[in-house]
């Protein structure tokens, strides 16, 4: 392999272009469909505004890019998924029928270890050093929007019409509802973060918000736009007023839902189901495939998706100290993690004790 690694402004606007093009050839619902917008060039490039030590190797075969891979590196050599913590989709972006060595990936990006947390099906190179493989549910809409909700309906009739008979409701008592499937107000944006972060509180998790850098890219992100890539804000309103809101990145075939909220004032209504069901007929009417929900066990997943794909988390390593010191580090907290998220007898009792936490923190 010829092996290039650049920082994000040292990338032409060829390689951004091939890039972005090597995305579109990955068949639609294939074990290596990578076309995610967490996988996008402009999203790399955006988290390497934000951040310290991002790179993008680039692999070439007879002078043509078959290959793209972002990571972020520190000094001594350890290398991590691009916005781990907040990427949805990790991996390298490549040729069908590609397959590349690990190690000499990782010798010639300087790296002893990477580390990931949701990567796609599909990296079979990277799977050596898999530590657990999860569900992340999604939405099919590929058969339009009519085709999903006449499926979710005989499936989960008694949710679905509850849903709908909600959003009626809220029409009737809070005004009249409104969809905007491409919100442009920055100030709905920050109405949306401030909602996520009291959320965030309110449930005893980390504030992400409080993160600059991530405030910094979830702003970068909405001003990003173009016909492959873009950040999406959607709102509902009842009568002048949000109610509810996402934002997450799209590509031409995938809108990642990434940060959903609503006003508590109306959770009665249920205003973030009514939002997703939305966001479905609003995607669907894009020619948007499908929408991915993300990782993470949620009721409301649950309800409204058609099925799942598979991310894993673990590292791919060489033969070096920093590797084995780094592994030693994560795997114990990882570990612990997941055996609280994947069971209930134990994920249970620690979301209620988050939970009061939340509570005490907001008095």
């Amino acid at each position: 392999m010829d092996i290039d690694v650049y920082r994000p402004g040292e990338l032409t606007a060829a390689d951004r272009a091939a890039w972005t093009a090597l995305q579109a050839q990955a068949p639609p619902h294939g074990a290596a469909d990578l076309a995610n917008p967490f996988l996008a060039p402009e999203f790399a490039l955006a988290v390497g505004r934000c951040r310290r030590g991002v790179r993008i190797a680039v692999v070439r075969e007879g002078g043509e890019p078959v290959a793209y891979f972002p990571f972020q590196r520190t000094a001594a050599g350890v290398g991590r998924a691009v916005g781990l913590g907040v990427s949805d989709a990790q991996g390298v972006v490549h040729r069908p029928g590609f397959t590349w060595d690990a190690r000499e990936l990782l010798r010639a990006c300087g790296l002893a270890v990477f580390e990931y947390d949701h990567l796609v099906a599909g990296q079979h190179p990277f799977e050596t050093g898999v530590s657990g493989v999860f569900p992340s549910p999604v939405i099919d809409l590929d058969q339009g929007f009519d085709a999903y909700l006449a499926a979710l309906r005989a499936r989960s009739p008694k949710f679905t019409r509850s849903t709908l008979a909600k959003e009626r409701k809220l029409g009737r008592e809070a005004g009249e509802v409104r969809y905007v499937h491409d919100e442009r107000d920055p100030a709905v944006l920050r109405t949306l973060m401030a909602w996520k972060s009291a959320q965030y509180r309110r449930t005893g998790r980390s504030d992400r918000f409080t993160q600059e850098w991530i405030t910094r890219l979830v702003e970068q992100l909405f001003h990003t736009r173009s016909a492959a890539f873009g950040g999406l804000l959607s709102v509902l309103y009842a009568g002048d007023r949000p109610v509810a809101a996402h934002f997450g990145p799209r590509t031409g075939r995938v809108l990642a839902c990434w940060f959903p909220a609503y006003d508590p004032a109306f959770a009665k209504y249920s205003p973030g189901l009514v939002l997703h069901l939305r966001m479905a007929e609003g995607a669907a009417a894009e020619g948007i495939g499908h929408l991915d929900l993300g990782r993470g066990q949620k009721e409301y997943k649950d309800s409204l998706k058609t099925r799942d794909i598979q991310v894993s988390e673990g590292w791919v390593t060489r033969r070096h100290p920093v590797a084995v010191g780094h592994r030693a580090r994560r795997a114990p907290v990882r570990a612990l993690r997941n055996a609280v998220v994947t069971r209930p007898e134990l994920f249970e009792p620690a979301d209620r004790l988050l939970k009061g936490i939340g509570r005490i923190r907001s008095k």
